[in-house]
């Protein structure tokens, strides 16, 4: 269908101020923070209001054959929100309320586009805790969130988006609006539908109610740091707290790269102490709390730290996290960063450091670590300079590399980022091509048109 005819029938769909097809405006919607994900030309990016527009555009979208791509803050890093040729973006943005908050059944119900950090805020409001906190939690929405099953800091204890969600409300292939999940502490009537919809990355329904399970609010936690000379001595540290059987309440990885990308933009004098920085937390109140932080910097000393310490400045510990929050975008400062998320058993954190290391050194390419090291989760960031095609592609060789030692040491190619445009070889690499035969018949029974964001996890 002719892009101007299209456009015209959304506008009759939905309230016509919902639909954009400025092309300068439309061109910010189009790809997400997945470097070298290839992406395509959006026809018109619509922002709902309502579950009822979504479903129309859905419906109209299915009886023409248009391709529809969810959309949240576009802070994903696999390609997973890439517009395709001739598809509409459903952008979330307006849909932001947090529409109840259950203090007696600790839970909450929002629509997609509400911001991690704000609904963390109104449930802190209330006394209670949405424990979901990825590094871009002040950006990313718990729509897409949902969408890449998303983890975060203190997930190593907590668990990720999937342990969180209730229910959801979804429009399906067909433009039905359904139901999944319920909100009793207990269920198993039927198959788990809620929980296939989280992580599957927009490919099986548009999401757009979402009920997440809330916490108390926690003690003050207690902050560990330790200083270490390589990144393999501070996965020796890892794997030595996993051992210690202490579950920290956070574990994170920063090197010497990282610090000083965060200095080089906050100044704030890091990378003049440490190579590596090993970021512990435990948050189990009085004596106990006390004897697991003991523990901790134990592991950290035997391991090798050149300093280690026990925070008593809940500043310093907060500007320390900050730090480790911060990599990222300071990286980004820098060139074109692609961003690795393998997950290896926690034993193995420090042989598959080792192995990053020497893809590196392999491709002639620069990588930075950061990583949520208690669960395994790590993110090497390969650095390339702008414009510079044969870094590019020696680049891109690393990170085959190390999707392919992460499934030769148990692990897996994507912990929290999904897998996108970016990681489609490295699932045919990690699964049986029957299971993958498996994942095709789930999308084909709930997507019998093949519209909902075609192309994406696997070919």
């Amino acid at each position: 269908m002719e892009s101007p005819t299209l456009v015209a029938a959304l506008r009759q769909a939905v309230p016509a101020d919902r639909v954009v097809d400025d092309p300068a405006v439309v061109e910010s919607y189009l790809q997400d923070h997945a470097e070298w994900a290839e992406y395509g030309r959006a026809v018109a990016v619509v922002r709902p209001r309502s579950t009822g527009e979504v479903q129309a555009v859905v419906r109209l979208a299915g009886e023409r054959g248009v391709p529809v791509v969810p959309r949240g803050a576009g802070t994903g890093l696999s390609g997973g929100a890439n517009a395709l040729d001739g598809c509409v973006v459903i952008s979330f943005e307006a849909m932001d309320a947090v529409l109840e908050i259950d203090r007696a059944e600790r839970l909450a119900v929002v629509q997609p586009g509400v911001v991690n950090n704000d609904l963390r805020a109104v449930c802190a409001e209330q006394g209670l805790w949405y424990p979901p906190d990825p590094a871009s939690a002040p950006w990313s929405t718990i729509g897409g969130n949902v969408a890449t099953n998303a983890g975060g800091l203190c997930c190593v204890k907590y668990g990720v988006t999937r342990d969180y969600v209730l229910e959801l409300e979804v429009v399906t292939g067909r433009g039905d609006v359904v139901r999944l999940g319920r909100r009793t502490a207990k269920g198993v009537a039927g198959y788990d539908l809620c929980g296939l919809m989280v992580g599957s990355e927009g490919t099986l329904g548009v999401i757009t109610e979402v009920t997440v399970r809330l916490r108390p609010q926690r003690e003050p936690e207690r902050t560990i740091a330790g200083y270490f000379d390589s990144v393999v001595a501070a996965g020796e540290a890892v794997s030595a707290v996993t051992a210690s059987g202490v579950i920290p309440s956070a574990l994170e990885l920063v090197d010497r790269h990282c610090l000083e990308a965060v200095d080089a933009w906050k100044n704030m004098g890091l990378s003049t102490e440490a190579n590596v920085v090993l970021l512990g937390r435990v948050d189990t109140p009085g004596h106990a709390g006390e004897e697991e932080a003991r523990t901790v910097l134990r592991c950290f000393e035997d391991a090798g730290a050149s300093w280690a310490a026990l925070s008593t400045d809940e500043q310093e510990a907060e500007a320390l996290f900050d730090a480790r929050r911060l990599a990222y975008p300071a990286l980004e400062r820098l060139g074109p960063v692609l961003t690795e998320d393998v997950c290896v058993p926690r034993a193995l954190v420090p042989e598959m450091l080792a192995r990053i290391e020497k893809a590196a050194t392999a491709h002639d390419t620069l990588i930075a670590n950061i990583a949520h090291a208690g669960d395994g989760n790590l993110h090497p960031l390969l650095i390339t300079p702008i414009g510079d095609e044969a870094a590019r592609l020696r680049a891109q060789a690393a990170f085959e590399d190390i999707i392919s030692d992460a499934i030769e040491l148990g692990g897996t190619v994507t912990g929290e980022h999904g897998i996108g445009l970016l990681k489609r070889n490295g699932l045919r690499g990690e699964v049986s091509a029957e299971v993958l035969d498996m994942h095709r018949a789930v999308k084909t029974a709930l997507d019998p048109l093949g519209i909902l964001n075609p192309g994406k996890v696997f070919v």
